[in-house]
This record gives structure tokens, sequence and C-alpha cells, in this order.
């Protein structure tokens, strides 16, 4: 059976390992006219499966459920690395970070890697009109302090004004004073500028589609929202919706049983927020107060904020008709663990296959010289259309699908830098194959010099059986093979 086509079409939403939600949508067939779709391409950041469509039953959601609900929906979409911008120039380009040679902040894949297209630069150069808002490519070094324009984008990418002061002291605290911390519920009358980004973000968006409504060329639109990554700085009137007395505490708050140090992360970066350092946790494994379970609170409160925001960009594009002819991609670039399993690599040849355009050829290996080819699957199969070319290299039966993940650590025990190290102090790569059955990781040497792993040289392991260890909390690696699994299923 085809998705649904009554609402916004097909949506394909999913988490990773390091997490991901995506989406995707079109309303009109594929095999009934190809030409001149529209494509709005929404990114979040660091959204987790806290989602109605995902079976959440606290977190308020509906204008994403209600995308979900006339969509196709995949619940395992595993991201290439659980780092902002190594994953977006990931899967904006259709290449794996190992390709990208990124792994940090601190380089542009261009210079650094390879002349690479990327997904909107493909759809530039097939006739359409590109535009980016707020944070699509990760801003900075990694960009080119551009956002890859004009490479990508018919015209300079759009920032809000109100982004600078995200991780500054805006957070009324206890004290009456303001401060820099990590839940941040505001009055948006009092905090610089009288507004947020995701809202001027959604704002700028709704001027943008208002224009495009009566363009001749077709649109790629991407929107980028800051959250729900941290800090949670969002309208206090959410709080509301999420009472204190509600609130669960984490289900699995221990430390996995068997867990290699090298895979624990101390989260240097919230340690560093005012209110989390009044709480004088303990470096690496100090658990959280009890009381501090608000944390919790602003998460699925800043998830709600973002609600809206994608809310009214959808119902902008149903009132200017736009609807019907628009593919709906919705992803986040990271955010934690969610029936095939996907990878975000595959959102290049997907989106360009149902905007009717000429699908990417398979990256050779290596392909650092190759310009544009991809390195994910088209997923079209999924879709069903009748007349759409399908991979070749997408496997029918579930258990011969395989997600790949990786991520950096500076050393084989948690350091300050063990969540974000720079290129120079990589010592150790870690490597996940997820399958439907398992997620099997080994930590392995690297030479940052060369981009070179050593497989041979193995740190640590990891095996969860995750259908008889959902949390996967008992590392079952000692009692496997070790490497040898790894070597067998490496791309």
């Amino acid at each position: 059976m085809p998705p649904p086509r009554t609402g916004r079409g097909l949506l394909w939403l999913g988490l990773v390992l390091s997490s991901v939600c995506v989406a995707l949508g079109s309303e009109t067939q594929a095999d009934s006219t190809t030409d001149g779709l529209n494509v709005l391409l929404i990114i979040v950041d660091d959204l987790r499966p806290s989602l109605g469509c995902y079976g959440d039953k606290l977190v308020r959601s509906p204008n994403i459920d209600q995308l979900a609900s006339h969509s196709l929906l995949f619940q395992n979409a595993f991201a290439q690395q659980a780092v902002c911008a190594p994953s977006r120039v990931s899967f904006l380009t259709g290449r794996r970070p190992d390709t990208t040679r990124l792994y940090d902040f601190n380089s542009y894949w261009r210079v650094h890697a390879g002349n690479f297209s990327t997904i909107p630069q493909y759809f530039k150069e097939n006739g359409y009109m590109t535009m980016s808002v707020g944070k699509v490519f990760h801003p900075g070094i990694s960009s080119n302090h551009t956002d890859d324009s004009p490479y990508s984008w018919s015209f300079p990418p759009y920032h809000p004004s109100s982004e600078k002061y995200e991780n500054t002291k805006t957070c009324r605290g206890p004290d009456g004073e303001l401060h820099a911390n990590l839940l941040c519920p505001v009055d948006v009358l009092d905090v610089p500028e009288g507004t947020l980004p995701d809202k001027q973000s959604t704002e700028q968006a709704i001027q943008l589609l208002e224009k495009m409504k009566t363009s001749a060329s077709p649109f790629f639109l991407a929107v980028g929202y800051h959250k729900p990554h941290i800090p949670f700085r969002y309208p206090k009137e959410f709080q509301k919706l999420y009472p204190l007395e509600n609130i669960t505490l984490a289900p699995d708050p221990e430390v996995p049983d068997g867990l290699p140090p090298v895979a624990y992360n101390p989260w240097m970066d919230i340690r560093q927020r005012e209110d989390v350092q009044a709480l004088n946790i303990s470096v690496p494994y100090g658990p959280i107060p009890v009381d501090f379970q608000k944390i919790r609170q602003s998460y699925f409160a800043s998830v709600s904020y973002l609600d809206t925001q994608v809310g009214r960009l959808l119902s902008t594009l149903d009132d200017l008709q736009l609807a019907n002819s628009t593919i709906i991609a919705f992803t986040s670039d990271h955010g934690r663990q969610s029936m095939d399993l996907v990878e975000l690599v595959s959102l290049f040849p997907t989106l360009a296959g149902l905007a009717g355009l000429q699908v990417p050829p398979r990256c050779p290996v290596p392909s650092f010289h190759v310009e544009l080819c991809r390195e994910g699957k088209n997923l079209l199969k999924h879709f069903r259309f009748r007349d759409l070319e399908e991979d070749p290299y997408l496997p029918g039966n579930p258990r011969e699908l395989i997600a790949y993940s990786q991520y950096p650590r500076p050393a084989d025990i948690p350091q300050w830098n063990s969540d974000k190290p720079s290129l120079k102090d990589i010592k150790i790569m870690g490597y996940s194959i997820r399958t439907i059955d398992y997620r099997y990781t080994v930590w392995v040497g690297f030479n940052p010099d060369e981009f070179l792993a050593n497989f041979s040289d193995i740190h640590a392991g990891e095996l969860y059986f995750v259908d008889s260890d959902p949390l996967q909390d008992h590392n079952m690696y000692n009692d496997s093979q070790g490497g040898d699994l790894f070597q067998l299923l490496m791309p």
C-alpha cells in the first residue's frame, strides 16, 4: 500500500544510536507528475523520539504527529556521527565521515577531503531556487563560514540575529539574577531583541514561501531549528505543559554493565552551564541529583516549543496551496536512540528520486576525487511508486540491512574533551554496526594525520542484543568473537 495521499504525504522519521529523526513528505504521486516538485527540508537539532508519533504519551507534539500520520514513518534511522557539524556535512553530501574527513568543527570538506556536491547544490544545478534558513549546515569553519554558499544556495543563507544570545546570561535564576544556565525558560519579551532564534527562522521561512508562491522555478527550502539542543531556552509558557509531578525519572540512569570507559560520555558541555556547575557533580560518573529531574521537563517543553514552529511552517505551506506540490523532509541531525534500518546518508539519493531528478550514482571506493556520487542507499523502494527505479543495492531481507555510525575519542578513559575532540586529539575511533538484532561496536586506534583507523588495534568493544536488551545495558562483547564479526560486516 502506498502512504496515504491526504495531508502532507510521505514522512520519514527515525532515530539513531547517535540519534536522528527524519521525515519525508510529498502529497503528489511520483508517477503522476514529478516536474517541478518543491522540497521543504526541516532539520531539527538533537531531537530524540520524544514525540507522540513514536508512542510517547507525555510529550505534546501535535503538529509533527499530524505530519507523521500522513507520512512514511521509519523507526530505525541512523546518523553517521552524533556531532552536529560532522552529521550535517555527512547527510547533506551523502558521504560518510570517513569520506568527508570531518569529525569535529574545524575543517571544510571541499578543501580538506574533496569538492563534493551537496543536496541543495544538486537541486540548484537542476533549476531549483535553493534557500537556507537557520542552522542547516553547522556555521563556522565546517561550512567555510558561509553555510557552503554560493555552492549550495541561490542567495546568502539567513541566520536569526538573536542566536548570538543562546549561550549568554539570559536565564533568570531563583536569585533574580541572569545566568548562562542549562535550564532556561524565558519571558520572550524580556530577552534581547524580544524574540528567539527559532521564532525568527519561522518568520523568515514564511516570508520566503510567500515569495515562492508566484515563482516560475521550483524551490528547495531548508529550515534549521536550534531546539531542543541545549541550552533549554524556550518560552516559559511551555513549561506549564509539563508539571513536575508528571515527570518521571530517566528509565535507565545507571552506567551499563560492562561498558568500556572509552564509550562513556562525560557531557562536559552540560557541566559548563552555571546551574549544573552548582550541583557539584563528580567527574565523570557522578549521577545527576533526583531533584534535577526538571532537566527532562525542560527538554519536553523545548520539543513542544519546536512543534509550534513546525506547525506554523506547515500551516503556511497549506495556506499558500503549496502542500500538494511539495516534498517535506523532517530530520534531526542526532539526538538519542529510538522496520527497516536506514541511514541519513540515504537522504540525498532518496530526495533526488522523489523529486524526479536523476539519482546520483553509487560512489566508488575511494571516492575523494568524485564530486557527485552517494554512499547511501536509494530508499524509493519504501515509497512503492510504480515508475521510480529501485536501488539494486537495497536488500529485500530486513536481516540483511545494516546501519553504520562512528564516534571519535581522545583517550581510553573519559576526558574533558571526550564529547567533542578536535581532529589532532583523536586517538581512538568507535565504529558501530546496527542490525535489527544487535549493535556491535569496536573502538580502534586512529591516526588523525593520515585519517586512518587501525582495526588490528582494538581498544575495547561492545555487543548488545537489542531484542532481549532493548536499553543496551549488558555488554556481551567479551563473550563474543571480538573483532572478527566486525571485520566481516564493515562496508
